[in-house]
């Protein structure tokens, strides 16, 4: 019964010692920004025109929120030699924090209007991207930064 007892106690001081050493070891990172991954195939034949939206009312979407200080930096990238079903197209988008996800929809409406028009007109340019690309999926992701 002693060596029962014995043993518990060890137990108990080692998983206590293990949470006491856990709590006073340094982090070495901190969070960073916040990136948006999204993975874009575009139909066959249907590249250019797909880049002919990035080039204009998304890249505005992108401008207007890097202005407003929610975007840190946007990026596309094309995917080399894509398998087939595969994007071959990269949506980058890195933002300051979490916090910009949590804007009011009047605030995001404006630059939504400023880009398309007006909201119809917006859904009206979101059903004819479906004739032009696939979306294939996505990731949102928080960086984490290494601490000096």
């Amino acid at each position: 019964m002693l060596t029962g007892a014995a043993l518990a106690a060890t137990i108990a001081f080692g998983c206590a010692a293990g949470v006491a050493q856990a709590q006073t070891a340094e982090r070495t990172y901190d969070n960073g920004p916040v990136w948006t991954v999204g993975y874009v195939e575009t139909k066959p034949g249907m590249f250019d025109e797909y880049m002919a939206y990035v080039n204009g009312p998304y890249k505005a979407l992108q401008e207007a929120a890097k202005k407003r200080g929610d975007i840190l930096s946007w990026h596309v990238l094309a995917v080399d030699s894509p398998r087939e079903h595969e994007p071959d197209v990269i949506l980058l988008i890195e933002f300051k924090n979490m916090a910009v996800f949590d804007r009011a929809l009047s605030e995001l409406d404006k630059d939504t209007v400023n880009a398309f028009g007006s909201t119809p007109k917006f859904n009206q340019a979101a059903l004819k991207r479906e004739d032009i690309r696939i979306l294939r999926g996505g990731v949102t992701a928080r960086e984490l930064v290494p601490l000096k």
